[in-house]
């Protein structure tokens, strides 16, 4: 299960912190280190703080965009500053922990870090489901790197935990039970988002002049309902039944 869990460091510029990130999954049994357009490569000064969790180094996947590093994941959780500006389903870092872990049962999940000097752009934000913020002391929020990586990964730990103790306590160590639901990938639901948007585009409820903030409403009211792939897939369905009617009307126009 926590194999599943995949930590996706974006756009870091200091290859210790990259060290040190590998060296706090491994001490709390998470593996998978995704590299998202990373400023600098991993070097000796990275396996000198990893202190041991190397292999981590050594088989960290880097990709050019946080896109490609979450596109195969169902559920996916940046971590952020509460922010006034973007109104995201926020998480405590129990509830993130929680959710990785159950999500994490029938494939990959990720929980997204940002730049060490400016943390996630806005569009990045709206690309995951959920956002986490670390309630640290409100006079001095100065977390590093590493040290919001370990808290992540301490309460994915722990819940990984909890559901072994609930299923040991069920009789059913010879496997966890999958889950009836199942969520679309993250480039599943862009290309949702992507149709969504070029539906209404052609009905002019959006005007492509003056866009405004319905899409990013839209992002948001689907990432709080945590729709399924099969909820997903009808949403299409209607969508294309709409596209069609549309299409038709335009060639009877002309």
């Amino acid at each position: 299960m926590l194999s599943n869990i995949r930590v996706v460091l974006v756009g870091t510029s200091h290859p210790g912190n990259i060290g040190s990130t590998a060296r706090a999954m491994k001490t709390m049994g998470l593996s998978s280190l995704y590299l998202a357009e990373p400023k600098v490569a991993p070097d000796g000064h990275s396996v000198a703080l990893a202190a041991g969790a190397s292999d981590i180094l050594k088989h960290a996947v880097t990709v050019d965009s946080v896109e490609e590093a979450i596109a195969d994941c169902s559920l996916v959780i940046a971590t952020s500053a509460r922010s006034r500006t973007l109104d995201w389903p926020m998480l405590e870092p129990r509830e993130a922990g929680e959710k990785l872990v159950e999500s994490a049962l029938t494939g990959p999940v990720a929980i997204v870090f940002g730049r060490e000097n400016n943390g996630l752009t806005n569009e990045e934000l709206q690309r995951c489901d959920y956002h986490v913020a670390i309630p640290a002391n409100p006079e001095y929020t100065s977390l590093n790197l590493a040290q919001a990586v370990q808290i992540i990964c301490y309460e994915a730990r722990v819940a990984h935990l909890a559901q072994v103790q609930k299923e040991f306590e069920s009789n059913k160590l010879e496997g966890f039970v999958e889950p009836d639901n199942e969520y679309p990938f993250s480039k599943e639901r862009e290309n949702f988002f992507e149709h969504m948007e070029n539906t209404l585009l052609s009905t002019n409820f959006i005007v492509k002049q003056h866009p405004g903030q319905v899409m990013t409403k839209l992002r948001r009211l689907f990432s709080r309902a945590r729709i399924e792939r099969q909820e997903m897939n009808i949403l299409r369905g209607i969508l294309t039944s709409v596209d069609k009617i549309v299409a038709k009307k335009d060639t009877n126009d002309k």
